[in-house]
């Protein structure tokens, strides 16, 4: 596995330092043990599943809740002690939290009220905003009266109008459908790029921290278990775990037979050796999990030139429109997922495969990725 590209040499320091920080709710430890830094005007995102304690982080970010042990800086500035009001932070919930009998301009202008500024540049500070996220024709309807996607952008709009250094979006998209989830994807993104203003991001959903983010920390169990871009995470995943929860995977138990400019690997399920891209520290006889990405292998009908075909049989098979799934059975009994673009409207050309049908599978030795036992 080559290593990722190393970043350039810092000049500036980073605008979030989180050193060692922890969290601990009674016995029960949330965070452990935490260090991560974040650039001024990225959009990182904090991934996992439910009570990994992306939340909990986010939440310390802010001020909600006071770190166990560890420290936190955002631009410099210890935030030890300093309470909520009195950070550069503004925090956007999950359920936005508008006030439902004020206009969609007064929602915004809420958190204004308070600021040192005249009624004039209050007013264009509102108006600039929904310029921002094109709500101004809707300025005078009440939240019930727009849909859920701009509702959305109201809660960003009131959360960017005090000119907040740091955006706290926690699952900010979770309420949406799939549709306008995807479409809010590239509103936020443009908005960001607009503003400067570094967000940070909690979601459980891995498609949106790939779309969303520069970067993704990959948390469990209270743990990060790995930084990277979204390439890097999804390609060169540091571990089992890793590779297991971002998009879908099938591993394989194997052991190392030779390394050279490429790694056989015998692989039992696979009923014989393959080829994959060796990985630092590689030695003969080690135990390796094998792991192939479903999008990566090919399957025909006629046997293919190359290294690691693989014989089976066509058990099932889903529809999915833009592309169709393949569950093919090797002779060891192994099942192992294929996903096949159509190219083609149904119709047009004979399916890849059927259900019985005997088939031929392979991929290329990059495809697989080596993790070490």
């Amino acid at each position: 596995m080559p290593a990722p590209a190393l970043p350039l040499a810092r000049t500036t320091p980073p605008f979030i330092r989180i050193e060692g920080v922890s969290k601990f709710f009674g016995t029960f430890q949330a965070v452990r043990d935490v260090s991560l830094t974040i650039e001024k005007g990225e959009i990182f995102a904090l991934l996992g599943g439910s009570g990994c304690g992306k939340t909990t982080l986010l939440r310390m970010l802010a001020g909600f809740e006071d770190p166990s042990a560890g420290r936190m800086f955002i631009d410099g500035q210890d935030m030890t002690g300093v309470p909520p009001y009195a950070r550069p932070v503004h925090m956007m919930f999950q359920s936005y939290a508008l006030f439902p009998h004020m206009t969609v301009e007064k929602n915004i202008g809420y958190g204004l009220q308070h600021e040192d500024m005249t009624k004039a540049k209050r007013r264009d500070r509102v108006r600039e905003m929904l310029e921002l996220v094109q709500l101004a024709p809707y300025a005078g309807r009440k939240p019930h009266q727009i849909s859920g996607g701009q509702r959305q952008r109201v809660a960003l709009a009131r959360a960017l109008a005090r000119a907040p250094k740091l955006l706290l979006l926690d699952e900010p998209l979770a309420a949406l459908d799939k549709k306008l989830r995807e479409q809010t994807q590239f509103e936020l993104m443009n908005i960001q790029d607009k503003t400067g203003v570094t967000f940070i991001v909690v979601t459980h959903d891995q498609d949106e921290a790939m779309t969303l983010s520069n970067r993704i920390a990959v948390m469990d169990k209270g743990q990060v278990r790995q930084i990277g871009t979204p390439t890097e995470v999804y390609e060169y995943p540091a571990s089992r775990f890793v590779a297991g929860f971002i998009g879908a995977i099938t591993f394989f138990a194997g052991v190392v037979e030779t390394v050279g400019t490429l790694a056989s690997i015998h692989v039992t399920d696979f009923g014989g050796t393959v080829q994959a891209r060796p990985v630092p520290g590689l030695v003969p006889g080690q135990k390796v999990t094998l792991a192939v990405r479903p999008e990566k292998i090919c399957i025909s009908r006629t046997r293919p030139d190359g290294p690691n075909v693989l014989a089976g049989v066509v058990r099932d098979l889903g529809y999915f429109g833009k592309d169709s799934l393949y569950r093919v059975a090797l002779p060891s009994g192994v099942l192992v997922s294929v996903h096949a673009v159509n190219a083609r409207r149904a119709g047009e050309a004979e399916r890849v495969a059927d259900w019985e049908d005997a088939v031929w599978l392979s991929f290329d030795p990059s495809a697989a990725i080596l993790l070490e036992d």
